[in-house]
């Protein structure tokens, strides 16, 4: 199998580095941007498979990123997880109208995340979670 490309935009070290724990034996190609615009500029330089994409971001938030990602034809059917810390706000609603594919709420279980991952990148999560 070969790998999947994964871009992680997210502003945080430590959840980028939970994430980076959660995929290190899984099939991913992991690449890391840490605000909207950087993960934009990462997006269209790497063509990434699928996106986890934190909404609180720095620069521009990740409405903003989805938005402009689903305005090119290559993104026009590249998964984009949402993850966000603002779960009773309306984020969810917000992130799919935005363009993302999915939601998930921090904290979350490691499994809902290899789940979702594996969901979208199509195998199964149970034979490659760590």
């Amino acid at each position: 199998m070969s790998l999947a490309r994964v871009l992680h935009i997210e502003d945080n070290p430590s959840n980028r580095k939970v994430v980076r724990y959660l995929l290190r034996d899984t099939p991913h190609q992991l690449s890391e941007a840490t605000n909207g615009e950087e993960g934009l500029e990462m997006a269209f330089k790497e063509r990434p498979d699928l996106i986890i994409l934190d909404i609180q971001l720095p620069l521009l938030s990740g409405y903003e990123v989805a938005q402009r990602l689903r305005e090119h034809e290559h993104f026009a059917n590249t998964p984009i997880i949402a993850i966000t810390s603002y779960a009773l706000s309306g984020d969810d609603t917000k992130a799919l109208q935005a363009g993302c594919n999915d939601y998930i709420a921090k904290p979350f279980r490691p499994q809902v995340l290899l789940d979702c991952l594996a969901k979208y990148l199509q195998y199964d999560s149970a034979s490659e979670t760590p």
